[in-house]
């Protein structure tokens, strides 16, 4: 019997982290053992999960199965979305590294491939906020 290949990335966005599972499918996507359309509650976020599938033109290709933990819903997205495009890039190497329309190039252009990096910035004493200060009065 042959052996299915699977192709592993891990993401991670604000206090999520995904590590994501992309075998050869029909397409189906799964977080957490449930439906994608199940898990996440807004349909934006599911566009937004599937972008480098779309934009590599591998939709119905690859069943995605991810697990991710912490954060809330945009920040598990975005953790999604960047382990799904390191799966694809770790794909697009094992099977042909020196191709002309090599997934990385589609995937850098349009800006998947970079962790976006920003967090919540701590609370500072003396302050309300990270960076608000309580009302200042003259006299």
């Amino acid at each position: 019997m042959a052996e299915e290949k699977v192709y592993l990335g891990t993401g991670r966005r604000k206090a999520s982290v995904a590590r994501v599972r992309m075998t050869p499918g029909k397409g189906k996507i799964t977080i957490n053992n449930r439906d994608v359309n199940e898990y996440l509650p807004f349909e934006t976020l599911v566009m937004d999960l599937c972008q480098p599938l779309v934009a590599t033109d591998t939709r119905d290709k690859f069943d995605i199965e991810a697990n991710v933990s912490g954060g809330g819903f945009s920040g598990q997205t975005g953790a999604i979305r960047l382990g799904i495009t390191r799966a694809l890039l770790e794909y697009d190497i094992n099977t042909d590294p020196n191709s002309e329309t090599s997934f990385r190039k589609i995937l850098k252009a349009a800006g998947f491939i970079t962790r976006d990096s920003r967090k919540k910035e701590r609370k500072k004493y003396g302050l309300r906020k990270a960076r608000k200060a309580p009302q200042f009065s003259k006299r």
